[in-house]
């Protein structure tokens, strides 16, 4: 039977209730120096106020090397009443020393397995997916290393493969390379950061070949996010492409929480629900956020 396994272990599809299909609850990268997602309090207060909100669900797209803070799942989990999802796998090679790479060389596929079936650590958290990540409109040396070990862990295990885009970009090279090259099947390929480069025929073109789109976070400066999203979605929509779509909230940084004064969780179900349903309606938007999810992250594990 299909599960999504969880920080509490494996649970059926049907519990997740609304998913935030892209955040980090914990996260701490050289490349942002004083950001760092360290506090398990604050961590606490945001996902109470994500529940408030409706919240059932939050997967952790935080992988390998990144801060994970694995062990500390579970007890937010049940303090909280929020499904918390941990993720193995690679971020790009800059959010990394050589020295945390290093002992990856020739095993990182092993490794991911591990941290599926095994636990994380000594944590005895098992992660529920594999996150790699693409550069801007290129895939390099590290992310096709990356991303050959994931497609190795995907084939040992069933784990869905999570992908950061960079800037929304390099969609068509990473379906290439992992469900032309290495097997992956399209579904079990969930691309994050659509929203932040707004092309439609990108966009359905991604949704054809079967893949998940994750819209996931909320307006920067250099972002095209929120007050495109909802049409981006409609496009979709409209294609034929609604069961292909994700949400997401993706805070990276302290100052992002709400609990510090950003956005956080709760702008998610808050501010971005909402305004989506007025384009699409709320249906298709509970659709987005219980069953898309749900059928996303759900695994016949091996």
């Amino acid at each position: 039977m299909s599960a999504v396994r969880t920080a509490l272990g494996d649970v059926a599809p049907g519990e997740l209730g609304v998913c935030d299909a892209h955040d980090h609850v914990f996260f701490a990268s050289p490349r942002l120096p004083g950001e760092e997602l360290r506090s398990v309090t604050a961590a606490r207060a945001e996902l109470t106020a994500f529940r408030e909100r409706g919240g059932g669900t939050v997967v952790q797209w935080t992988p390998y090397g990144l801060g994970r803070r694995a062990a500390d799942l579970p007890a937010l989990s049940r303090e909280t009443g929020v499904h918390l999802v941990a993720a193995t796998g690679l971020h790009q090679d800059v959010h990394y020393a050589e020295d945390v790479l290093a002992p990856l060389r020739g095993r990182a596929a092993e490794v991911f397995v591990a941290e599926l079936t095994e636990g994380i650590g000594t944590s005895g958290v098992r992660a529920g997916l594999i996150k790699v990540a693409g550069g801007f409109h290129v895939l390099d040396a590290h992310a096709r290393w990356a991303m050959s070990a994931a497609a190795e862990a995907h084939h040992a295990t069933g784990a869905p493969i999570a992908v950061h885009l960079e800037l929304g970009t390099g969609a068509p090279d990473v379906l290439e390379l992992l469900c032309g090259e290495l097997g992956v099947p399209p579904h079990r390929v969930v691309l994050g950061h659509l929203n932040r480069s707004p092309d439609p025929v990108a966009h359905r073109e991604a949704a054809a070949s079967g893949c998940y789109l994750a819209f996931d976070g909320p307006s920067r400066a250099h972002h095209a996010t929120d007050w495109r999203m909802p049409r981006a979605v409609q496009d979709l929509v409209e294609a034929g492409h609604g069961d292909r779509i994700l949400l997401g909230g993706d805070t990276t940084t302290a100052a992002a929480r709400s609990v510090d004064g950003g956005p956080g969780m709760p702008h998610l179900l808050h501010r971005v629900a909402p305004r989506l349903a007025l384009a699409v309606g709320e249906e298709l938007v509970r659709r987005v956020l219980v069953a898309n999810p749900a059928r996303a992250f759900a695994v016949e594990w091996r």
